[in-house]
């Protein structure tokens, strides 16, 4: 699949990947849902401080796991038969967002991150953002991940170092990559501002958005060319 700018499938799941992180770190006690190993940090902070939200981080990384190896067993069926593995994938991930929000709507606020409600709406949204990434690493392998920005800053200044440092005829390419994961960046950042805004505007209401941005990009993935 050729990946450019004007693709906008890449950047809508990086700014729902942002904008679930941090609706879901603000309503659930500090727990990542998309970057999952950032819950080994929040884990040992709530150890040590004795705040809430132990039991979802624990759970967060094998539930994250389990769904992945799920998602790449069902893509594989899926592409033996010939069927838009991608786009199913995505509507599956749709599905977990909106019973995540449902949750979050019904049970929270949440003020204690180990109760049920809130452990199983962390899942569900942790189900869904591990469908996401799986879904990107198979099928959109060309395009800056959706979900962890640290790789994607890193490659940003080794090539700006590049290019600085040793200008050469072959840089174009370089050139147009760093566009790229600046942009992915950036959107995906503008995802963690909204989110924030809207959990101090209207509280667990605003994981309204994460289906909504998921539904337009299963359309999206189906009138773009690969």
């Amino acid at each position: 699949m050729r990946l450019s700018l004007g693709n906008p499938l890449p950047l809508l799941l990086s700014v729902n990947a942002g904008y679930v992180d941090t609706a879901g770190f603000l309503a659930l006690h500090g727990l990542f849902t998309a970057h999952v190993t950032g819950n080994f940090v929040t884990l040992g902070a709530s150890l040590v401080l004795g705040t809430s939200g132990a039991v979802a981080k624990l759970l967060a990384l094998p539930v994250f796991c389990a769904v992945v190896i799920l998602t790449r067993v069902l893509s594989t069926a899926l592409l033996k038969r010939n069927v838009a593995a991608l786009k199913i994938l995505l509507g599956l991930k749709v599905a977990l967002l909106s019973v995540g929000a449902a949750l979050a709507i019904i049970f929270g606020p949440f003020n204690d991150g180990d109760a049920w409600q809130a452990v199983l709406t962390g899942m569900v949204l942790v189900g869904a953002m591990a469908i996401q990434n799986a879904a990107h690493r198979i099928h959109l392998g060309s395009a800056p991940p959706s979900t962890l920005m640290t790789g994607t800053t890193t490659q940003i200044m080794i090539d700006l170092a590049d290019m600085l440092s040793v200008p050469k005829a072959g840089d174009a390419p370089a050139g147009a990559r760093l566009t790229q994961m600046s942009v992915n960046i950036f959107i995906f950042a503008c995802g963690c501002a909204c989110a924030a805004i809207l959990y101090a505007l209207v509280g667990v209401w605003c994981f309204i958005v994460p289906p909504v941005l998921g539904a337009i990009s299963t359309t999206v993935r189906s009138t773009s060319p690969d």
